[in-house]
This record gives structure tokens, C-alpha cells and sequence, in this order.
């Protein structure tokens, strides 16, 4: 009887263990899609802690989410119309001259980017209230004329942490399909 009492406890705890291991892969692997219908793009958000602050609308079709605090992690969407003749790294240069007035401005490496749609990262650093920060922008092209400028910006310890997840949701960051 004491073996049967045993034998049940040590099945139970196993069947306990692995539920309890099943729900903690769900809960980390659970995306969140964002999509709506006055943009003409769609990406994942890998983790529930980005929030939508700035919803777009048919008048500003800009998209802003924080990463809990807007210190922790920010995220602006902007879509560029630029001359069909006009080269890609110019089109980084024009952005990179806006920012060269902010506090502290020290500009980064610029890299290739491969995702739903190619392009280029921009990486810089700041200074915003006496905080190092730091900046990472993707640029992504759709065509001759459209640009997706993906800004993220935070303090320069938590952007680095962030990294998987800007460069998931820049890798999931596509135009969509027409019905």
C-alpha cells in the first residue's frame, strides 16, 4: 500500500513539473500581432510589456509603443516619401542631420538589415536629462519612393538588452497583402 502511495506521488509531481514547464514556454513564447486599418503594415510585438501610446489615424498614420517606460524602451513608426532618384544612404544622412543637435550626439555604425523587407540600421548615442541613451533606427524600403524609418530609442543599457526584440520586430515588419 505504502508503494502504491509512492508510485502516485512521484506521477503526480511529474505531471505537476511538466504542466507547470508547458505553460512557462507558452506565456514566453506568445507574440502579440499589430496590425490596423489605417496603416498599410503589420508587424509582431514579441513580448506584451510594448504598449501602443499613439494609435494611427487616417490624418497621422504614426505608430508609437513604450517598453513599460518610455525611458525603457520607445518605438516610432514613420513612413518617409523620398524622390525616386534619391540614394538610400541619403536618405539616412537626412535623418542623421536632424539628430545631430541633440545633447551629446554621437553617431554609431550603420548596417545591413535582412528581414520581411531589407534595408539599413543607424545606430547612435545621446544624452537626454544627464542619461546616456541610445538610438537604433531601421530603415526599411519598400520601394523607389517608401521608406519605413523604425525609431527605437532608450537608455543606452536597456536599448542594448532590447536588442533581440527591436531586431524581431523590425524581422517581422512587412507590407500587407492586398485582398
Amino acid at each position: 500500500m505504502n508503494y502504491r502511495k509512492t508510485k502516485f506521488k512521484k506521477h503526480y509531481f511529474l505531471f505537476s513539473l511538466c504542466m507547470c514547464l508547458t505553460l512557462v514556454f507558452s506565456a514566453f513564447a506568445q507574440t502579440k500581432d499589430f496590425s490596423d486599418s489605417n496603416v498599410d503594415y503589420k508587424f509582431e510585438l514579441p513580448e506584451a510589456k510594448w504598449k501602443l501610446t499613439s494609435k494611427p489615424s487616417q490624418i497621422s498614420p504614426n505608430a508609437e509603443f513604450v517598453y513599460g517606460d518610455r525611458s525603457d524602451g520607445h518605438l516610432e513608426i514613420r513612413k518617409l516619401t523620398v524622390k525616386p532618384d534619391q540614394a538610400f544612404s541619403d536618405v539616412i544622412r537626412d535623418e542623421e542631420q536632424k539628430l545631430q543637435f541633440s545633447t551629446g550626439y554621437v553617431a554609431g555604425k550603420e548596417e545591413t538589415f535582412r528581414g520581411a523587407m531589407s534595408g539599413k540600421v543607424f545606430n547612435y548615442e545621446f544624452v537626454r536629462s544627464a542619461r546616456n541613451m541610445s538610438g537604433r533606427f531601421y530603415f526599411l524600403k519598400v520601394d523607389d519612393k517608401t521608406v519605413y524609418v523604425l525609431r527605437f530609442t532608450a537608455m543606452r543599457d536597456k536599448l542594448r538588452s532590447l536588442r533581440n526584440q527591436t531586431d524581431s520586430i523590425a524581422r517581422t515588419f512587412d507590407l500587407k497583402k492586398a485582398k
